[in-house]
């Protein structure tokens, strides 16, 4: 089981000064900055080294970790994969015979893990999520719009979905199922959850909140992440964006991939070896633009060369993780042994903060934790 203890820093060589730094700079963003709360987790060695909650929220409180815990559902599928499992040259209508029309029968496993499989934008909202027969019947009308391999393209809901159906499948279990009593129990990380009932989230969970509202006539934009606010639609628990954990945890989460023994070692090593690096296509709000260019693992972005999609450029290129909207941030640098996240409850009204401040706000963040080890 997983110590929630804090340790002094010094002891697992963390500079307790550089963590100061920080830990003050995240802290001013809810004491006289826009963000209604914050909680950030630094661990190394296995140990956590600072647990800090700032604003509206307490230790216990659990975050909607958006795009932060597509590392967590990586690390579901490395355990797969290490297992024999699943196949990376698998192709996915083989697995999931419902999937194979319009011209998906090519697609593989590796193309969905890398959103390289060429249909970014399939649909499947809310009802529908809800009930498999209709999950199942929604991945035979998705249709390509590039052929498979062909441009990387992140793959916002659809990969994820097939994610779940390959577990299925595979083991016997829905996804919320598998993570729970294969990964989050065994390991004591009893936050980290899918699929938190609606009855359950007052009170428990950081509800979503406006940064930037000047009038009650403003209302967020529906689409991206303010789709979770609505609890139902947090409830049915899409697997890519609708995890919730706390900091803690996912901090924790990170380091049990190399010190837990529940994950063979060269299957987290193959997860985060780099397939690609190229900049994303699309628009900048669905993840796509920029001016550096993304390196993609298996359903993990790292630094590589160029530490595109707001990872740290302090640390080493094979540092993994993801940023998630609007102001959050999770990752694991294998070379330093650092890993670290930062969660928040704030979110502009468009969803996403591209502006200058925001993007250097993460920036900044991001290259002060990847720094901490001397």
């Amino acid at each position: 089981m997983t110590d929630h203890s804090v340790v002094d820093p010094e002891r697992v060589g963390v500079d307790p000064h550089r963590l100061d730094v920080l830990l003050r700079r995240i802290r001013l963003e809810v004491e006289h900055g826009p963000l209604p709360s914050a909680q950030v987790a630094v661990a190394r060695g296995g140990r956590l080294v600072a647990f800090e909650t700032w604003g509206d929220a307490g230790p216990h409180t659990r975050y909607v970790l958006q795009s932060v815990g597509r590392s967590i559902v990586a690390g579901v599928v490395w355990k797969l994969l290490g297992e024999g499992l699943l196949h990376l040259d698998e192709q996915v209508a083989s697995i999931i015979p419902e999937f194979a029309p319009n011209g998906k029968e090519t697609v593989t496993v590796e193309q969905v893990l890398t959103h390289t499989a060429g249909f970014p934008f399939a649909p499947l909202g809310y009802p529908k999520m809800l009930d498999r027969e209709q999950r199942l019947a929604a991945f035979g009308r998705w249709r390509l719009d590039t052929p498979p391999g062909s441009r990387f393209q992140f793959h916002l809901t659809a990969a994820a979905w097939l994610i779940a159906e390959f577990v299925e499948r595979r083991t016997g279990l829905p996804f919320a199922d598998y993570l729970h009593e294969r990964i989050a129990r065994p390991l004591g990380l009893s936050s980290i959850e899918l699929g938190v009932p609606v009855e359950r989230q007052p009170g428990t969970l950081a509800p979503m909140t406006a940064t930037d509202r000047t009038d009650d006539t403003q209302e967020p934009d529906p689409w991206g992440p303010w789709y979770l606010s609505d609890p139902r639609v947090l409830a049915a628990g899409e697997p890519s964006h609708a995890l919730v954990a706390t900091a803690a945890d996912v901090a924790l989460y990170f380091q049990a991939l190399e010190h837990s023994g529940l994950w063979k070692p060269e299957a987290v090593a193959d997860g985060t070896r780099i397939r690609l690096t190229q900049l994303p296509h699309g628009e900048q709000i669905y993840g796509g633009g920029g001016n550096r260019r993304t390196s993609m693992g298996l359903f993990v972005t790292v630094a590589g060369p160029d530490a595109g999609s707001g990872l740290p450029s302090t640390g080493s290129s094979s540092l993994f993780g993801s940023a998630g909207a609007a102001y959050q941030l999770g990752f694991m640098d294998p070379e330093s042994g650092l890993s670290f996240a930062c969660l928040s409850n704030g979110y502009p009204l468009a969803g996403y903060d591209h502006s200058r401040r925001g993007t250097a706000l993460l920036t900044n963040i991001a290259n002060l934790a990847a720094d901490l080890v001397r």
